[in-house]
């Protein structure tokens, strides 16, 4: 279940994200949420 939440971001970590969303929306052709691409980047970080 999502959250809605308010957070501050790094302006150098908002630049790399965004970079991250434009790739994916390139490749999949298809519209890529901030929230899912953060979501996605925060997911990976914990698993390691």
């Amino acid at each position: 279940m999502a959250k809605r939440v308010t957070i501050m971001i790094d302006e150098d970590l908002d630049v790399k994200l965004r970079l991250r969303q434009a790739k994916l929306i390139e490749k999949e052709k298809k519209s890529y949420s901030y929230s899912k691409v953060l979501n996605e980047v925060l997911k990976k970080s914990f698993k390691n």
